[in-house]
C-alpha cells in the first residue's frame, strides 16, 4: 500500500479551455476540456491506479478488499466502502453555470447522495477573472424567484475577483460560479448533486439549452448574505497550515524549500496530496511516488509515517 498514482478522467464541458493541457500537462485532446477528476468513485467514473504492482486495479476495488487499511478505520465506520471526497482539477474558459448544492438532509431525501460540501483553491487567474460566491444582500426568497423569471439574477449576486492562492470554502446552500479564466483545484464530498439555476441561456452542441432546476433549488438556497467563503490561511515555508477542517475534509497547505516528514500514526485516515507547485516524492514505508504540479496522490491509512522530499513544491493535504 504505497502512495498510490491514479489516471486522470478528462471531462469535456461547454465552459472548458485548454489549460489542464497546458498548464497541468493533462492528455486532453479537444479545446473544451473543463474537469480532470483525479480522485473519484462515482459510478461510471471511477479513478484506476496508474504506477506500481498495483497498476490498473480501481480505487473502489482496493477500498472493498482492503477497507481499513486503505481508508482507516473511523473512516470506514462513518462512510463504509464509499470514498467520501471527490478530487478535481477544473478549466473554466467561459463562465460555468450558476448553482448551488443541497446539504446532505435534501440531497439523501431527494437523490438518495450525500449533498456537496466544496472547497477550491485558485491555481492561476487570467486578469480580472472572477468568482461568484454568495449574494451581494440579504434576499427574499419571493425577490429571488421574481430575479430569475424577470433575468435579473445576476444583480444580486457577489463578484469577488481573485489570484493565485486565494482559496473559498463553499457550504451547501450557497449559490455560486467559477468565472472565465479562472483553474483551480476543488476538494468536495462524494457527490454529483447540483442545481443549476442560470446558464447564460448557452445552448449544447446539439443546440440545446441545459436543464435548469428552478423549483428544487428554492428550497436549498441560502439566501442571506455572508462573509464566510474566503479562506483566510498562513503559508509559512515547511510547515503544515491548516486552511479548512470541517466535517467532511480537512486541508492544509504545505510550501517546501526542504524535506519534511511525518508521523501520522495517529491520523486513521488516508491522505492525499495535491501538487499546485513544483515537484515532490512522497514516501511511505511501502514506496514512493513522485509528484508534480497538476498531479495527485493517495497514500493510504495504514502509513505511519509520511515523508515528503521536495526543494520547491506547494501541496495541498487533504485528511477526512
Amino acid at each position: 500500500m504505497y502512495p498510490l498514482k491514479f489516471n486522470p478522467i478528462l471531462k469535456e464541458r461547454l465552459w472548458g479551455g485548454t489549460k489542464l493541457r497546458d498548464v497541468l500537462n493533462k492528455p486532453i485532446e479537444n479545446d473544451i476540456t473543463g474537469e480532470s477528476w483525479e480522485l473519484s468513485t462515482v459510478k461510471g467514473d471511477v479513478s484506476v491506479v496508474s504506477n506500481g504492482d498495483l497498476a490498473g486495479i480501481s480505487l473502489q476495488e482496493l477500498i472493498n478488499t482492503q477497507t481499513n487499511d486503505l481508508l482507516g478505520v473511523s473512516v470506514a465506520e462513518r462512510f463504509g466502502k464509499e470514498f467520501p471526497i471527490l478530487i478535481k482539477f477544473i478549466d473554466a474558459k467561459q463562465d460555468l453555470s450558476i448553482q448551488l448544492h443541497p446539504n446532505d438532509e435534501l440531497a439523501k431525501k431527494r437523490h438518495n447522495s450525500f449533498g456537496k460540501t466544496e472547497m477550491w483553491y485558485v491555481m492561476d487567474a487570467d486578469q480580472d477573472a472572477e468568482l461568484i460566491v454568495g449574494f451581494n444582500k440579504d434576499v427574499a426568497k419571493d425577490e429571488y424567484a421574481n430575479s430569475i423569471k424577470n433575468d435579473t439574477l445576476l444583480d444580486l449576486l457577489n463578484y469577488e475577483k481573485v489570484k493565485e492562492g486565494d482559496t473559498f470554502f463553499i457550504n451547501t446552500g450557497k449559490i455560486h460560479a467559477i468565472g472565465a479564466g479562472v483553474l483551480l483545484a476543488e476538494i468536495q464530498q462524494t457527490s454529483d448533486v447540483t442545481y443549476r439555476v442560470f446558464d447564460f441561456n448557452r445552448k449544447d452542441k446539439n443546440g440545446n439549452l441545459r436543464e435548469l432546476h428552478t423549483e428544487q433549488a428554492l428550497d436549498a438556497i441560502d439566501y442571506t448574505k455572508k462573509d464566510d467563503f474566503k479562506v483566510a490561511y498562513s503559508t509559512e515555508k515547511n510547515e503544515v497550515n491548516t486552511m479548512v477542517d470541517c466535517p467532511y475534509f480537512k486541508t492544509n497547505f504545505i510550501e517546501l524549500t526542504e524535506n519534511i516528514k511525518q508521523d501520522v500514526t495517529s491520523r486513521d485516515s488516508f491522505t492525499i496530496y495535491m501538487c499546485v507547485g513544483g515537484s515532490a516524492t512522497v514516501k511511505n514505508e511501502f514506496g514512493e511516488a513522485n509528484l508534480v504540479k497538476g498531479e495527485t496522490i493517495l497514500v493510504p491509512a495504514l502509513s505511519k509515517s509520511i515523508e515528503i522530499i521536495s526543494s520547491g513544491a506547494k501541496l495541498l493535504e487533504v485528511t477526512i
